[in-house]
């Protein structure tokens, strides 16, 4: 491994290292190239991310969406008019609740997820270019440790 230069040593002690920050830089820089390859598909990563939960998930209420995709739910219901002007999901009345309304994924949102996973994928590649399929399964499993380990405890 090359050695740093005395400066380049100098620079790298003034940048902050933790993982918290590393982690928020990661988030942020991730956000903006997802949303440039998402934009030209008429998507924004918030809608991408509520298509992907209903792909996973099936139906869900408006408070499931907000809380799985990590807005309010003010947000979550702009975001369904939204997605359902573009015809990507539909609602429908709760077979066992007359006031819920289920929202799905329409097979018009299932077309455009799959285009825009292409792009996530490329992002992605872009992100880990070095890491081997085992490498991202057990960085992936990592991650999603962390995800529920921050859930579940408290400070």
């Amino acid at each position: 491994m090359p050695r740093q230069t005395a400066s380049e040593a100098s620079s790298n002690a003034a940048k902050p290292a933790g993982l918290a920050y590393l982690v928020g830089r990661l988030d942020h820089v991730l956000n903006k190239r997802l949303r440039d390859g998402l934009a030209p598909l008429g998507m924004t990563v918030p809608h991408y991310t509520a298509l992907s939960v209903f792909r996973v998930m099936g139906t869900l209420s408006n408070a499931q969406l907000a809380e799985r995709t990590m807005v309010s739910p003010q947000s979550a219901n702009e975001m369904v008019k939204a997605m359902e002007a573009k015809g990507w999901i539909e609602r429908s009345p709760d077979p066992s609740h007359g006031r819920i309304i289920r929202i799905g994924l329409t097979d018009a949102g299932l077309a455009c997820l799959r285009e825009c996973d292409a792009v996530v994928r490329k992002v992605e590649e872009m992100m880990f270019p070095e890491l081997s399929d085992e490498e991202r399964t057990r960085l992936h499993a990592q991650l999603r440790s962390a995800v529920r380990s921050l859930s579940v405890q408290g400070l």
